[in-house]
């Protein structure tokens, strides 16, 4: 048994992670990063359309502060996300912005003068300030009031996981690439490190750490039209599920991209519509509006995409060889500007599809796209209930973006997260309770373990094909656990992925060996993704009520009287074939902002008996305040900066925000 030891041991090499294991080497700490495939491939690059940051310094974004991202993020998450983790993340964003632009990232800039843009169908004239000139520049996404979305392009996500790399290779921080991590070793409340799988060579080799960090993105494969990369599996949160300590949040709040292109299923980036793109149905009129005359096309994803569906439900879709869609036209944005700021969608559009987008419609329908669940964590990024155990980024619910994120949100939770859990894992393995005080007995006992697993696979006589298990797997998420959600069709759901999992149990292999074997990969890791996909469908089938992005017909109100909660789900017995779900209350009278009217939609919603009182402290508290500025005024709703590690508290400095 080969044993490699370290102070933090990262799985998953894109930005979360990358970040994450950049913050601990700078405060002394060895770190070693394990990725399935080189960093630059990692699924962060497909990011296209920006991230977030309240910087305000284009004309479009002027007055935009901490206030406004936060209160946009929490009416996002449909007062799902933890309040405090929102405040967190929104005021270190901008420094987050900051830091890429002194790592390279060559983030677009505002042009003083006039420039014509494309704003509710129409071309305008804005004026960008002279004193805006060189700084940071914004475009518009759903769900927010102002333009905060900073971007390259739509190369965002590939400038930034660039840089960072770059950034790790600076900082002396190994990777070892195509490796994955089967299984996490532990003694029942510490997590130690894990078991790691040489994917070319087979080898099973023991990585023991101090802190281990979950940073493998999200679960987008357990479906199938899915814009996540085809290692987005979830293996990262299977292998925390499969501790039976570690608890996944949230589960089945999962996010639906509205411009998935048809049928193939590839993001176009949100950047079409934020730059003034429009949605069209087969007759080619713009049908949002309709539904949504306010935000129309920039309304929340969850919102954006259950209307396009309802449209083609209603027979209003476009018909083509494949099936039914709407189009996305951006014609309109003219040539030059989708050559320069569109130039991954007119690439991804042409190989795809054989269409040009400056003057072509583009097939598109929704998508599998984002996982709010995952590993839940407390605001340090570690587990409530494994220690020694963190995660952050998509894999984890931190929890910020409740049930429903806002475009541009992710990527930038991706570098903020790795920034303060970075911190926190130093902070932890500079304190005594870091030790690893597990024996090299119990380590060996996790190595045969899962040497034994990988042998019974290679050995076995079963007659279930693993890559068939997988794809019924994924059309029962697909049609059954998607954009709309009814009891029925849950309950089918469970009833056949259980069915499923026992069947996995049985998988039988025609190539029989351990090196550089990808039928044995998908065998070990169906298994894994099964677990995943009960965690989705039965937490979907038990929450009764709809929130963001989990849309139930049958209970189509918001419920914060009976579900303002997280949903837990672990998987406490090997042979068990559902997972043990608890509930996590949030708690309305420490909120800084309580549950409302979203914006979307009627206002049709049952209110928690909590929401009233609260509502009239808050007012209290402002007209004892009348007088103070707005960092004092929100320190008495919710203190959060004491909660932020030291090197990222204080405030931001904007244009018409100078700091004395």
């Amino acid at each position: 048994m080969n044993i490699i030891y370290t102070d933090v041991l990262v799985v998953g090499g894109g930005l979360a992670g990358l970040r994450a294991a950049i913050g601990a080497r700078r405060r002394g700490f060895e770190a070693v990063i394990l990725s399935l495939v080189p960093p630059k491939r990692s699924h962060s690059a497909a990011a296209q359309g920006g991230m977030q940051a309240s910087l305000g310094n284009a004309i479009k974004g002027e007055g935009d502060n901490e206030d406004v991202h936060f209160e946009d993020t929490v009416r996002g998450s449909d007062w799902g996300a933890d309040q405090q983790v929102v405040r967190m993340f929104v005021n270190t964003a901008p420094k987050a912005v900051r830091e890429l632009a002194a790592w390279g990232v060559p983030w677009n800039r505002v042009q003083r003068g006039d420039r014509e843009v494309v704003i509710n169908g129409q071309r305008v004239t804005i004026t960008e300030k002279d004193a805006a000139h060189g700084l940071i520049t914004a475009r518009d996404f759903g769900g927010t009031k102002k333009w905060r979305t900073c971007y390259t392009s739509d190369g965002t996500g590939h400038a930034m996981l660039f840089a960072m790399s770059d950034q790790a290779i600076a900082n002396s921080i190994p990777v070892h690439e195509r490796t994955e991590a089967i299984a996490l070793i532990h003694d029942g409340g510490r997590c130690f490190g894990a078991i790691v799988r040489n994917l070319v060579s087979g080898e099973l080799v023991a990585y023991l750490a101090r802190a281990t960090v979950i940073a493998t993105g999200g679960f987008g494969r357990v479906y199938r039209v899915t814009t996540n990369a085809v290692i987005n599996e979830g293996m990262g949160a299977a292998i925390a599920l499969e501790t039976g300590v570690a608890a996944l949040g949230n589960m089945e709040a999962v996010q639906f991209h509205p411009t998935g292109i048809f049928p193939a299923g590839i993001l176009v980036t949100e950047g079409c519509r934020g730059d003034g793109g429009l949605l069209l149905d087969g007759d080619r009129h713009r049908f949002m509006p309709d539904y949504e005359p306010e935000k129309k096309e920039l309304a929340s994803r969850d919102v954006v995409s259950r209307r396009m569906e309802q449209h083609i439900r209603a027979g209003k879709g476009a018909k083509g060889r494949f099936g039914e869609h709407v189009w996305l036209d951006i014609t309109i944005l003219g040539r030059a500007h989708v050559e320069k700021n569109l130039r991954e969608v007119k690439d991804i559009c042409n190989y795809f599809l054989g269409v040009d987008p400056a003057v072509d419609l583009v097939p598109v329908r929704p998508a599998q796209h984002y996982s709010m669940g995952g590993v839940r964590t407390n605001h340090t990024g570690q587990s409530q209930t494994l220690k020694g155990l963190f995660a952050c980024g998509e894999a984890a619910c931190w929890d910020m973006h409740g049930f429903n994120r806002l475009g541009g949100n992710s990527v930038a939770e991706t570098v903020v997260a790795g920034m303060i859990v970075g911190e926190f894992v130093a902070d932890f393995c500079a304190s005594p309770e870091s030790d690893i005080t597990i024996s090299t007995g119990l380590v060996r006992e996790f190595w045969e373990r899962e040497n034994a697993r990988i042998d019974a696979l290679i050995n076995s006589t079963g007659t279930e094909d693993a890559n068939v298990i997988k794809m019924r797997m994924q059309d029962l998420m697909t049609s059954n656990v998607g954009i709309f959600r009814t009891g029925d069709a849950l309950k089918a759901a469970v009833d056949e992925l259980q069915e499923l999992l026992i069947k996995s149990r049985n998988i039988g292999l025609r190539y029989k060996v351990k090196a550089s074997n990808p039928e044995l990969v998908t065998a070990y890791r169906v298994q894994k993704m099964l677990k995943l996909a009960l965690c989705v469908a039965y937490g979907a089938l038990q929450r009764t009520e709809s929130r963001g992005a989990h849309f139930r017909e049958d209970y189509p109100q918001r419920n914060d009287r009976d579900w303002l909660k997280r949903t837990l789900a672990t998987w406490p017995g090997e042979m068990d074939t559902l997972p043990t779900l608890n509930y996590e209350d949030l708690d309305i009278l420490n909120m800084e902002l309580p549950p409302g009217w979203r914006g979307y939609g009627a206002k049709d919603y049952i209110d928690h008996p909590d929401t009233a009182a609260r509502q009239a402290q808050i007012e209290e508290i402002k007209n004892s305040l009348a007088t103070a500025d707005r960092f004092a005024i929100q320190n008495a709703l919710m203190r959060f900066e004491h909660l932020l590690p030291e090197r990222f508290q204080g405030r931001n400095e904007r244009l018409g925000e100078i700091l004395s």
